[in-house]
């Protein structure tokens, strides 16, 4: 990992995620949309009739979060990351669309990977079970679309200091090939 945090406001430029390099450390101040795998349907649905999205896409972060309810006084209860590999038939329609990022957790499919190369986008990691501690950089929360989804609602996020790591960058670099390819050198050597 790189030896100093990174901090990134959205909405990113291509040339803001160009600079990430996978494993770099991240923290993220602003707006990021959550959407699962419901509201990702209909958000890929909206792009292929000629729709536009609930929020405008350009240089936007998505996060793949499974929110709870919120504690009073809270703007959300547990904010963890959700297994990613489910929104990878929606990645690339939203990189065209302009999305610049996306958060969530675990090894995503060879056709993300390549989408996120050829657009200029990038696949941050947030750190799974850790969802009450990264609930404490989420200073709002609202529905903002499909409120009829219930958990699975598009929602916006205020946050601040929000901690991920660079999972993929846009030259094709990957956590966790890197991490297969020491375990294999470890295991021969």
């Amino acid at each position: 990992m790189s030896a100093q945090t990174i901090r990134l406001c959205p909405p990113l430029r291509k040339e803001d995620v160009a600079l990430l390099h996978a494993g770099d450390q991240v923290r993220i101040d602003g707006r990021i949309y959550v959407a699962r795998d419901a509201a990702h349907k209909r958000m890929v649905e909206a792009l292929a009739s000629g729709k536009g999205l609930p929020f405008a896409p350009e240089g936007q972060v998505i996060y793949y979060m499974g929110p709870s309810p919120a504690r009073p006084g809270r703007p959300i209860g547990s904010a963890g990351p959700t297994t990613s590999y489910r929104m990878d038939p929606y990645t690339e329609p939203l990189i065209r669309a302009g999305v610049r990022a996306f958060i969530g957790k675990g090894a995503r499919g060879p056709e993300v990977k390549r989408a996120l190369r050829s657009g200029g986008a990038v696949y941050l990691v947030a750190v799974g079970g850790a969802g009450a501690l990264l609930a404490q950089a989420v200073r709002q929360a609202q529905v903002i679309a499909y409120p009829e989804l219930g958990a699975e609602a598009l929602r916006l996020l205020i946050v601040q200091d929000f901690p991920v790591i660079v999972g993929y960058d846009t030259s094709g670099e990957d956590i966790y090939e890197r991490g297969r390819a020491r375990y294999r050198d470890q295991a021969a050597g």
